[in-house]
């Protein structure tokens, strides 16, 4: 009965009649209806062909989706699963395989900090999140990923096209975090800070759609927008630089948010907003600096290291590594071992196993 549920659930979103399916596969359509009712058992043959033909896998099927999404799923009956809820069920699924043999792949979680509920609390809910990266007070937090993998969060980049930004799941140790990677570099980074927030805060379930692009300074989402900011651009040292760079000789205020934006590794909206709540510029210079479009030449000119962090696909470096760890000791399979990278490893770039030792080859054909 699950399982034929969970065939039209995923035929449903795939947009086929069960005419259109079952002709697909070569089944008749009154069998694909009692399938579907449960009044009908689906052999192992059927449902990968049923698998194929809707781009899921067969697991999808047959094993429970991680509890978190159920119970955010349950609360919007009605509501057709979007594109980064079936990503994230699919990357938890296999974040949890991975992790349950590699446990220290998500060691380091900390225990649950309290919900910013004012913009102040914010502030000081980033200064313990850089702190707990491992961030000196004037040390940006370049290689995301990397940072926030170290807290347990394991950030995956995937091409969604034109919607969420990211999505968080809280695993039963550590945590998921997809970023949209259809967007630029600067929104990608402070959507993995505002997910951050959602991890250190304990949220079981988040999906993002535009982080901080509205005006609004109320709710979580707000207080968890100004924590992304405070945690990409902390306070006293952008007060500080900025200074620096308004005042070099000769550079105006265009060049100060180049190099703003190239050092934290931002987009000028963010930074726009940021130096708006220090009280560093006004409003039309707020707007202005929105305008700016850091140019080929300022990157040459200036010196600028353009860091294109998290371009799909990406996965946390920790993750691949303890993927093809699994690989060599052969607990699992190369394909196994292809579709847990999400096709950013092909056959050849997988190690070398050593040959089977010739008694154990002997096993097998004896």
């Amino acid at each position: 009965m699950e399982i034929g549920v969970r065939v039209a659930e995923a035929r449903t979103e795939h947009g086929l009649t069960q005419a259109q399916l079952a002709a697909a596969i070569g089944m008749d359509r009154t069998a694909l209806a009692k399938i579907e009712s449960g009044t009908r058992r689906v052999t192992a043959v059927e449902l990968l062909a049923i698998a194929r033909e809707l781009k899921r896998r067969m697991e999808w099927f047959v094993a429970e989706a991680p509890p978190a999404l159920t119970s955010y799923r349950g609360a919007r009956p009605g509501v057709a699963a979007q594109v980064i809820d079936r990503a994230l069920d699919a990357l938890v699924r296999d974040a949890e395989f991975v992790t349950s043999h590699c446990p220290e792949l998500v060691a380091g979680q900390p225990n649950p900090l309290p919900r910013p509920t004012t913009m102040t609390e914010a502030e000081e809910l980033a200064a313990v999140g850089r702190r707990l990266l491992g961030l000196q007070p004037r040390q940006p937090a370049r290689e995301l990923s990397r940072l926030v993998a170290g807290v347990g969060l394991l950030v995956f980049s995937l091409d969604l096209g034109d919607g969420a930004d990211a999505g968080t799941v809280l695993l039963r140790h550590g945590g998921v975090a997809l970023v949209n990677g259809h967007w630029r570099v600067g929104r990608r980074r402070l959507a993995v800070a505002h997910e951050l927030g959602h991890y250190l805060v304990a949220d079981q379930f988040s999906v993002d759609w535009r982080v901080a692009t509205s005006e609004d300074d109320q709710g979580i989402e707000a207080a968890l927008d100004r924590f992304a900011r405070a945690l990409l651009l902390p306070a006293d040292d952008l007060r500080a630089r900025w200074v620096e760079w308004v005042d070099r000789p000769g550079e105006t205020m265009r060049d100060a948010a180049v190099h703003a934006a190239g050092h934290y590794g931002v987009d000028m909206a963010t930074l726009a907003r940021r130096l708006l709540e220090l009280d560093l510029i006004d409003g039309s210079r707020a707007d202005a600096i929105r305008r700016v479009r850091t140019k080929r030449a300022d990157i040459v000119e200036k010196n600028l290291v353009v860091r294109d962090e998290l371009a799909p696909v990406a996965l946390p470096r920790a993750y691949e590594q303890a993927v093809l760890k699994l690989y060599r000791r052969e607990v699992i399979t190369s394909d196994r071992a292809l579709d847990l990278l999400l096709g950013s490893f092909d056959r050849d770039s997988l190690p070398d196993l050593p040959p089977a030792p010739e008694a154990e080859m002997w096993e097998v054909i004896s």
